[in-house]
């Protein structure tokens, strides 16, 4: 009947399972969030991608909720009181070929592992209710 009977509910779990499909996302409200990831094993991060759709697959090709300006930190547990800064960065929408951005981590100065992950989106595109974040992967070597 056109009625919506069941609406999906997405958490920040959502960030860290394939999928791209518009709306299948971790939306939160304003431009600004932080998430902190756990992840398997301290991993010697060397990347990390972040992931929105193409603004042709968006229904009014718009991605205006996507994030911009984002920041990465390591952090050895949960409550680190020192998370070391692993840079700064801009997703870039007008990459209309490549929605899904890979951004090189310049650790030399601090060549250690890292158990957790802390995301901060500091801003996105202008949507002034919410910001969407579709996937976030960390890449990285165990040794």
């Amino acid at each position: 009947m056109g009625v919506p009977i069941w609406w999906e509910r997405q958490n920040p779990r959502t960030i860290l399972q394939p999928g791209t499909a518009p709306g299948q996302c971790w939306a939160f409200k304003g431009s600004e969030a932080c998430v902190v990831i756990k992840l398997s094993n301290p991993v010697f991060i060397n990347n990390v991608t972040l992931e929105h759709i193409a603004k042709n697959l968006s229904p009014d090709k718009s991605v205006s909720s996507a994030p911009r300006a984002f920041e990465v930190l390591g952090l050895e547990s949960v409550e680190d009181a020192n998370p070391v800064h692993l840079g700064n960065f801009t997703y870039d929408t007008d990459n209309f070929k490549n929605p899904v951005q890979t951004f090189e981590i310049n650790q030399m100065s601090t060549r250690k592992s890292f158990a957790y992950v802390e995301l901060k989106i500091l801003s996105n595109y202008g949507h002034p209710v919410y910001t969407c974040l579709y996937r976030f992967r960390v890449h990285g070597s165990l040794q």
